[in-house]
């Protein structure tokens, strides 16, 4: 099995990649949230890679943090759901947002992600919640878990999840200073990722 790959990224369009590993090209898929932190394509570039072996196929799925490769593979063990629409979920709603979505158990906001009905949401909040949000740790979703939490670390703790290093959230989060207190979590995380990925 194909775990990780690390190589110049030949070609690049949303939701496909091409990596060349010493003049072999590897077609990966990527979900969106992958795609908008990708260098041009020419650089270098490391990918987790989830490999799907099926009859009639090998797929090769990548993900540039932990945070986004478990919630994709965490996805694939509900009921009706492949990778094609794991990978659509990723694309639909950045993961941090997904997890405080189950903790929420906020349907409403599942089903806007395309291809995603009702009762897959419901499916994904029972079969799920509890689990990634284990597995991702405390203040991986944001919401913090005592007064005396220091002001942004949930959205630190959450941008290190998703495979972030700590210097960087930290920098990042100290710049935007005064500006994120005026925002919800979800705002708050769409500008530090913006941000990061710039870094």
């Amino acid at each position: 099995m194909i775990a990780f790959l690390r190589g110049r990224l030949h070609a690049k369009q949303p939701q496909r990649v091409v990596v060349d590993v010493s003049g072999v090209g590897y077609d990966v898929a990527v979900p969106l949230s992958t795609f908008y932190q990708l260098a041009d394509e020419g650089a270098e570039v490391a990918l987790r890679i989830h490999t799907h072996v099926r009859e009639d196929q090998l797929a090769l799925f990548g993900f540039l943090t932990e945070g986004e490769q478990v919630v994709f593979e965490r996805l694939l063990g509900v009921s009706g759901i492949g990778p094609k629409l794991a990978l659509g979920v990723l694309s639909g709603i950045e993961p941090v947002e997904f997890v405080a979505a189950l903790e929420r158990g906020d349907v409403a906001r599942l089903t806007r992600i395309p291809g995603v009905g009702k009762k897959t949401a419901e499916r994904m909040v029972l079969e799920l919640r509890d689990r990634l949000l284990k597995e991702l740790g405390p203040g991986a979703t944001g919401f913090p878990a005592g007064k005396d939490r220091p002001e942004h670390e949930d959205l630190v703790s959450a941008l290190v999840n998703l495979g972030y290093d700590r210097r960087s959230v930290d920098r990042v989060v100290e710049a935007q200073g005064q500006e994120l207190r005026a925002w919800s979590f979800e705002q708050q995380l769409r500008a530090a990722l913006k941000a990061l990925s710039r870094a």
